[in-house]
């Protein structure tokens, strides 16, 4: 009897479309496999090229913006050039090819070596970057990608992988190293995907990470944000202000990334409103925020006709008045969290929910069942001169990032200045069931052989390893 989950069979016709990409793929990797470390960086430049030559970017981010009918050309053009450049910038630091690390006190030698076909399923919100990104740690490591589009982004995904083949063949590269999949796209189609691939890295819809760790087949799933944010005491208001309106109106909102809850403590509430105000925000009253929650829910699911929309199209939708529809961004004051409080949720909008604490230690609790609510493992942040304050956040909360007076959007999946890595892929350890508590990088896409040589023998005495048991508790 097979393996594979009753939920998870596909029809046979997919089946034989999914063999003959992976097919494509394993004939594209063979004759990569023996490919130098310069030719392996090679064809991750000419991916990297792909997207990020200007008119590209653009294209493929008016067509994102077309087909999704989220986020903004302005900044998608912004998101396709940035993180191909950072991720390529990562890339070419670093080996993947023949010897990568020796240890000569330890008598090891690592050796990289390809993991396989890599199934890659990419989200709605980042058509042309995340297919792009994967791709290029994929290829960084030897390997072969199938790009599992979402419906909505077919035809920008298919677009972007027409460019980086183009660029493949253009160096004289096997252009099916990296392939995707025909429309219609359905749940079937990727499902017998993840089945065949040798690794299946999902970015996306959580349905889809379920799936992947159904597949049988070694998976990593990314997971969800509800980033909360604290304004503490002695933040620099001004500057906060503007760092988190940058980040929350970047691509009008679809990072996973982005500030969804602001925690500000009391003796500095009222400071920080009008900052957040005077840097584009837009403060609802009660009555406007029940008219924000009309129509930013329907029937329990966020409205795909108004989630990252221009401000103006949202605040008008909502029922705003011309004043709101001029600002970035809306905030909404709050005090719950949980299913009877929608707002306390991720909402892939320009809408930024507000809570107002008595101090930091108050601060913390609010942000740790906000993340217990939904979010938890992601990621939060800090506004503040304390760094104790900060400390005690990574000390304390399941989070796999904490961010201090940075710009959530542009710190957390890699920047200029932040030592994490770039990516579009956010691991959430095991506190929201991901098996990676990191970003995403080409680390996932290797394996490695260890040539293990004798060295001085390293074992101490029993006195040493259990000498101060014995003292305490006897022998």
């Amino acid at each position: 009897m097979s393996d594979v989950p009753l939920e998870a069979a596909v029809p046979a016709s997919d089946a034989t479309l999914v063999d003959a990409l992976i097919e494509n793929a394993r004939v594209a990797m063979g004759e990569f496999v023996h490919a130098d470390q310069a030719r392996v960086d090679e064809a991750v430049t000419a991916l990297a090229w792909s997207v990020y030559k200007p008119e590209h970017a653009a294209e493929l981010a008016e067509m994102a913006v077309a087909d999704t009918g989220i986020g903004n050309v302005h900044d998608k053009i912004i998101k396709n050039q940035r993180k191909t450049f950072g991720t390529l910038r990562d890339l070419s630091r670093v080996k993947t090819v023949g010897v990568i690390e020796e240890q000569p006190e330890l008598g090891l030698v690592k050796y990289a070596k390809p993991v396989g076909v890599v199934a890659a399923v990419t989200p709605s919100t980042n058509p042309a970057a995340t297919p792009v990104n994967k791709a290029m740690m994929a290829i960084k490591g030897r390997n072969a990608v199938v790009i599992a589009p979402s419906p909505a982004g077919l035809r920008t995904t298919t677009r972007v992988v027409e460019l980086m083949r183009a660029a493949l063949r253009e160096i004289g590269a096997p252009a099916d190293l990296v392939q995707v999949l025909s429309g219609p796209v359905t749940k079937s189609l990727t499902n017998a995907l993840m089945q065949a691939a040798d690794l299946v890295v999902v970015t996306g819809s959580q349905n889809n990470v379920r799936s992947a760790y159904r597949s049988g087949k070694p998976a990593i799933g990314v997971g969800a944000g509800n980033v909360p944010v604290i304004i503490d005491s002695s933040a620099d208001l001004p500057a906060a202000a503007e760092k988190i309106c940058a980040s929350k109106t970047f691509d009008n909102a679809t990072s996973c990334s982005s500030e969804n809850s602001l925690v500000l403590l009391d003796d500095v509430y009222e400071q920080a409103i009008a900052a957040l105000e005077e840097a584009g925000g837009y403060l609802a009253s009660v009555e406007q925020k029940t008219d924000i929650q009309n129509v930013l829910w329907v029937d329990g699911h966020l409205n795909r006709k108004v989630i990252a929309k221009d401000a103006p199209v949202f605040a008008r939708a909502a029922g705003l008045p011309e004043s709101a529809a001029a600002k970035k961004f809306f905030m909404v004051e709050e005090n719950g969290v949980g299913p009877q409080y929608p707002f306390s949720d991720e909402k892939l909008s320009l809408v930024l929910t507000v809570y107002r604490v008595a101090d930091f230690a108050a601060a913390v609790a609010k942000v740790a069942e906000i993340l217990d609510f939904k979010g938890r493992g992601h990621s939060c942040g800090i506004h503040t001169a304390n760094m104790d304050h900060a400390r005690q956040l990574a000390e304390q909360l399941d989070v796999v990032r904490v961010l201090v007076n940075q710009a959530h959007t542009f710190g957390n999946g890699g920047g200029f200045d932040t030592g994490l890595n770039f990516t579009l892929s956010m691991g959430c350890g095991t506190w929201q069931g991901n098996s990676i508590s990191e970003n995403l990088n080409y680390r996932h896409f290797i394996n490695i052989t260890h040539l293990a040589t004798t060295i001085a023998e390293d074992k101490p005495s029993e006195e040493a390893l259990f000498g101060e048991h014995w003292q305490r508790y006897g022998k």
